[in-house]
């Protein structure tokens, strides 16, 4: 009856070796058996278990249900090439995972979600070509990380922010591409506490002019942040238009490599995001996109512009050093004499005949735009007519009240 009720504690399988440990953790012994899976039969008590140095290909997702315990898991040097969504992410009291010298390309970072407690990660030595930026967010306790000997040609920004325990970090032997996209870790490298090892191995093996030069010594004349300024102007004074005001706003960016222009417009009743130019070069324009019109030289272009089209206009700057934004407020107001009817709602409005916005390194990036009042002037007899409809509008001074600063 006793050996009844030891032998679900004590189960081992034929090809392993377990043992109590003197603090009572149970380990079992599995290395070097040519095993081609994780074998059944293990107990679920096991805190300890060595897989290391087999012939195991694939991990499923049931592979550990055995040892929901499991506290320490060495899986090194297997011929690991598969591992299924779900294999991981019930062992949630781990606290270190060997998975070194495999042949994993693709891994589920989502199971380490789960891992809070995992203080040594090892990943050493595989075939990994890229990481998820959040692929370690969760590991608030994680103390070493080894991501050495892979085939990471990039780190997204941030990919080791939230991890407050980190102590020990290293990436070398990797074919890092130096392009401005690995610049962020150069500048982290330089703040960090975190002891990178073996830092003089992190080199360059792309573009050519970078070969063999540490990522920790990338000029910093390549790579620099966007700024930006946006720019509207009033050139319509005493100007008549029958088809409405046209709205033009210009984005002017700066920064290494060259960045990309991108437009946000948040109105009442749409929310627009724009990637690039609209307008071709022979003139014509995206349909989907066709009420606003932004030109290859950072141009947007509002024809008609009316009530229905004011709201937040938003310039970014984007190139692989970061992104910069700069907002402007648009509101539409008609008036007899705009001029003064202005300066006597808001004393801190001037004559402008332009103005513009600018955000660059110096600058809050949480600002929220200046605010922008077109105001123009509606003729009396335009108001009489029935409907209050305007034919004929006569443009009047672009003025900048001061609402909301930079």
């Amino acid at each position: 009856g006793l050996a009844m009720l030891l032998g679900p504690c004590l189960a081992c399988p034929s090809a392993c070796s377990c043992s109590t440990k003197k603090n009572g953790r149970l380990l079992a012994e599995c290395a070097y058996k040519e095993l081609q899976e994780v074998p059944e039969g293990l107990s679920s008590n096991v805190t300890i278990l060595t897989l290391s140095a087999n012939k195991i290909g694939w991990l499923g997702q049931g592979s550990f249900t055995e040892v929901p315990e499991v506290q320490s898991l060495w899986l090194g040097y297997n011929q690991i090439g598969v591992v299924e969504p779900g294999a991981f992410a019930l062992l949630l009291h781990l606290k270190n995972l060997d998975l070194s010298h495999n042949k994993i390309a693709d891994f589920p970072w989502q199971d380490l979600r789960n891992l809070s407690g995992l203080q040594i990660l090892k990943m050493n030595n595989n075939r990994l070509a890229g990481l998820p930026r959040d692929a370690f967010r969760s590991l608030k306790d994680l103390r070493s990380l080894w991501l050495n000997d892979n085939e990471l040609t990039t780190l997204a920004e941030g990919t080791f922010d939230n991890l407050p325990s980190l102590s020990q970090l290293q990436i070398f032997n990797n074919p890092f591409n130096c392009s401005c996209k690995v610049f962020w870790l150069k500048k982290w490298t330089e703040n960090t506490s975190v002891s990178i090892t073996k830092g003089g191995s992190t080199l360059c093996v792309a573009p050519s002019k970078l070969k063999g030069r540490a990522v920790t010594d990338i000029p910093d004349h390549n790579c620099v942040a966007p700024s930006v300024q946006l720019t509207y102007l009033s050139n319509l004074d005493n100007t008549v238009t029958y088809d409405g005001l046209t709205l033009t706003l210009h984005c002017s960016v700066a920064g290494s490599p060259p960045p990309e222009i991108r437009w946000k417009i948040q109105t009442t009743s749409r929310h627009v995001e724009i990637s690039g130019p609209n307008v071709a070069r022979d003139g014509n324009v995206k349909q989907s996109q066709e009420r606003f019109l932004v030109f290859k030289n950072g141009t947007m272009a509002i024809p008609n512009f009316s009530k229905e089209d004011e709201g937040i206009y938003t310039c970014l700057a984007v190139n692989d050093v970061g992104t910069r934004d700069v907002s402007v407020n648009v509101a539409l107001a008609g008036s007899e004499n705009p001029a003064e009817d202005l300066l006597r709602d808001d004393p801190q409005a001037s004559h402008l005949g332009g103005q513009s916005c600018y955000k660059g390194d110096e600058m809050d990036p949480s600002g929220a735009g200046e605010k922008l009042v077109i105001v123009y002037h509606m003729p009396r007899e335009s108001k009489s007519r029935a409907g209050g409809a305007v034919t004929q509008v006569h443009l009047g001074t672009l003025l900048l009240a001061l609402g909301i600063t930079l």
